[in-house]
Order: C-alpha cells, then structure tokens, then sequence
C-alpha cells in the first residue's frame, strides 16, 4: 500500500512528459524530472536530482540513438517516431528514478528499498497515460463535435469539422495544462524545465557552462516538448480533414492509426525550425514557444546547477562509452 502514493504522483508526472522533454537526435537535449533534470547526448544520458539533503545524486546508462540501429529509423517520419518513442521510455526511466531519490523520510533502510516500483507498475503507468491521452484529445473533442455538428449542419463540412475539433482539443488542452500548472509541484518541475533549457542555450552557445552563463538565457526552447505537441495538434487538424469517413467509430479508429503519422510530420516541423527559424513552418512552431510561458519558470541558481551537473556527466560518459564528443 506504501506504494500507491508513489505511484500516483509518478503518474501525474508522467502526463506531463511531452511536455517536458525536449530532443533532437544529433543534438542534445533533456527533461525535467522531480527535484532534477535529466541530460541526452547521442549516445548515453545522465539524471540528476538534488534530495531532500542537498545532496545531488546521478544516474548514467548508455542510449543509442534507434537510427544507429537500423537504418529504418533513420527515414524522415520514421525518425521522429523512434525518437518519441526511445525518449518516452528514457523519460519514464529517468522520471522513476527522480521519485525515489526526490522521497527522503526517516524509515530505516529495508522500507526504504521498497520504493522503488515493479516493472509491471512501469508498464502500467505508461498504458494509463496513454489512455488518458487518446480520451482527453481523441475521444471527448471527437465526441463534442459530433454533438455540434446536431445542430450546426455546416460541420458536415469535413474541413470544418476537424477545425472545430482542433479548436475544442486545444482548448482541453490548454485547460488542462493550466491547472496543472497551479500545483505546487509541478510548478518546481517546470523551474527544472527553465533550468535545463537555459543549460542547454549555454552549451549550444559555446560558452563555458556555468551557472552565471545559463542564468543569462531564455526558459523557452524551439526543441521543447510543448512546441512539439502544439505542432502535432495543427497538423492534426490538417490531417484530420483528409479522412473521408462519416461513422464515429472508424473516425476514432483513424485517429488513432494516424497518430504515428502526425507525430513524425510534427517532428520533422520542429526539426526544421530548429534549425532555421525563418518560413512558415516557423509560424505553427511560435504558439509552442508561447505557451512555453506556462511549462517553463525562472530557476534559482541550484537548479540550474542540478542541470549542468546532468549535462557533464552525460558528456563524460558519452566519452567514455566511446561516442565522439559532442559539437553544439
């Protein structure tokens, strides 16, 4: 039973891991766990979390990037669901591994062993959150519009169907993510989040990491996890107008499927505006930078130490697992 708290707040977390993360595979980039950050070079990756004490302890494991693999990832629109994919797993791991260090109570040893969750309970979590998702932006907006479309016979319209299912995803969304954002909580992981955004503009600048440094760059990150899920809802609304189907249920069906799809399109979307931050794809990235207001909060100089910490010792042990060192 000591375990179900420990689960709960895991999964609250994990709801927000989209959010949170923020990947490009040549790159780096990273996320913000409980009490800490996680840090991704190409080949390894590194969390940090500062318990109750102060201390800071850190996790490093190896993580070669899917495209290295095989060369079926490597694909545009495949890359960036193995992306997705790898870095949800990476995240679930590193954000489990937050939780037991972030809880530091008085019991004695033995009970504090049993904090750490089963894998079935990993696996749970991930079902959850992934049915959460698909009720929460595929099957209630759906399930609203259909409802308008009763007494508004102009979302017969294909187009204007899926522009008003847009707008009441976004809305949920946005909802949703606001609330979050009051608690207590998850207003320290979005400091986190601040923290490693500015860690990583400090590494991509070139200038030597240091607190002083990072503290002098912006919270908000083209790479974000936030810009990404805002592009896939607009190209979502897109997509969704293609589908010549009326019945609700191979609506729903269809939605789903096509959810690999969108994903890749958006990450090939942000990928590009990473990198050159002009153009009309640009534009469907900004409302993410914007709304990063809300998944991002200044951070105080230890969290931004926690983030630093995580980068070095990913770039260390990317060295030492033999990857080339990387270049900003």
């Amino acid at each position: 039973m000591s375990r179900i708290p420990h689960f709960a707040k895991l999964w609250a977390r994990s709801l927000l891991l989209p959010k949170l993360q923020s990947n490009d595979d040549p790159l780096i980039g990273g996320q913000a766990v409980m009490e800490g950050v996680m840090m991704r070079t190409p080949q390894s990756y590194c969390v940090a979390v500062r318990k109750p004490s102060g201390e800071i302890v850190t996790k490093e494991e190896p993580a070669t990037r899917l495209s290295q693999r095989s060369r079926f990832w490597a694909l545009p629109i495949t890359r960036g669901c193995g992306v997705l994919g790898q870095s949800m797993a990476l995240g679930m791991k590193a954000l489990n591994f937050s939780a037991e260090q972030a809880v530091e109570t008085e019991a004695d040893d033995e009970e504090n062993k049993n904090t750490e969750l089963p894998g079935w309970a990993l696996w749970l979590n991930v079902a959850l959150s992934l049915g959460f998702f698909i009720v929460m932006y595929k099957f209630l907006p759906l399930v609203a519009t259909r409802q308008l479309q009763v007494w508004q016979p102009v979302l017969d319209n294909q187009v204007g169907f899926s522009f008003v299912e847009g707008g009441i995803r976004l809305v949920i969304f946005l909802a949703f993510l606001f609330a979050l954002s009051r608690l207590k909580d998850i207003r320290r992981v979005f400091e986190y989040h601040g923290a490693e955004h500015k860690v990583v503009f400090n590494y991509e600048s070139g200038q030597d990491l240091s607190v002083e440094n990072a503290q002098r760059f912006l919270t908000w990150h083209p790479r974000c996890g936030t810009s990404f899920l805002m592009v896939v809802m607009l190209v979502a609304i897109a997509v969704y107008a293609l589908v010549p189907f009326d019945g609700f249920g191979t609506q729903f069906v269809t939605r789903i499927a096509l959810l690999p799809i969108i994903a890749g399109v958006s990450y090939e979307i942000i990928r590009y505006t990473a990198k050159n931050q002009s153009g009309v794809f640009m534009l469907m990235a900004r409302p993410g930078l914007w709304l990063q207001r809300i998944t991002t909060k200044q951070p105080d100089d230890s969290q931004v130490e926690v983030a630093i910490l995580a980068l070095r010792k990913a770039l260390d042990y990317e060295r030492r697992v033999g990857g080339q060192p990387v270049v900003a």
